[in-house]
């Protein structure tokens, strides 16, 4: 008899190559350093399933793995045993037993990110792992109104990685929100799922309509376009953080 686990997990993701495994196991990764530790705690083979495959140098304070195991062991005790393993740059905030049918990544009805921005004249030593400092000031309310035309359900091609031929390109973006307190600036994101860069694609083009670069009905075009040509630099990895997955059904804002 198997058990489902399900783990909430948080890291600093600036010494990794991102989640996913990579083919050189001298390369670190989150899901290779998790597995890792979970097989010599389990004494079996692991294998993890992630709700959100975050890139190299992005964060996590909600990221959610599932297992599936035939060792008995009460989840606050795994979860005990792994924390003393891991590195201090990865902890595991919560484990439990789920139902059968989990999966972290099929069962998620959406993620949220938030991305963060520093426009004061010098970074904060404090904060810079996990901000993006961009000297500058930003306009807020052309950037509001810029996202509320990325808002619904769009063919987000233009802000993302190439995802490869045949591949569904067409997301649900529920939530976009930029606010301001001070020098800091956030945009917060939430879709059923994204794709890979689209949240980094996206906060790039934001901040070039912050600096009148672009204006806010231009995004539209762009989206529209559906091409990656003309939306500017991706934002900086390190200043995004997965902050939530949910599971079940959620009302739209």
């Amino acid at each position: 008899m198997t058990t489902t686990i399900r783990m909430l997990f948080a890291y600093d993701g600036t010494g990794f190559r991102g989640w996913a495994a990579q083919r050189d196991p001298a390369v670190r990764s989150i899901e290779r350093e998790i597995t890792a530790v979970l097989t010599e705690v389990l004494e079996e083979p692991v294998r993890l399933r992630a709700a959100g495959r975050t890139d190299a140098g992005v964060h996590a304070r909600g990221q959610v793995a599932s297992f599936r195991t035939a060792r008995n062991i009460p989840p606050a005790k795994l979860r005990a045993a792994i924390n003393g393993r891991l590195a201090a740059d990865v902890v595991c905030l919560e484990a439990a037993a789920a139902p059968a049918s989990f999966d972290a990544r099929f069962s998620a009805s959406s993620r949220e990110y938030r991305y963060r921005i520093d426009t004061g004249d010098v970074p904060d030593p404090f904060t810079a792992r996990f901000v993006w400092h961009r000297e500058g000031r930003l306009d807020i309310a052309s950037m509001r109104r810029a996202a509320q035309r990325l808002m619904g359900e769009h063919d987000f091609t233009t802000f993302c990685r190439h995802p490869g031929h045949g591949r569904a390109t067409v997301r649900d973006l529920q939530r976009l929100t930029v606010a301001a307190s001070g020098p800091r600036v956030e945009l917060g994101f939430r879709a059923n799922a994204f794709l890979h860069q689209m949240v980094r694609a996206l906060t790039g083009t934001l901040v070039l309509v912050g600096d009148g670069k672009l204006r806010p009905d231009d995004v539209a075009v762009l989206l529209a376009n559906r091409n990656r040509t003309g939306t500017g630099n991706l934002a900086p990895a390190h200043g995004l953080t997965l902050e939530r997955v949910v599971y079940g059904r959620r009302a739209r804002p």
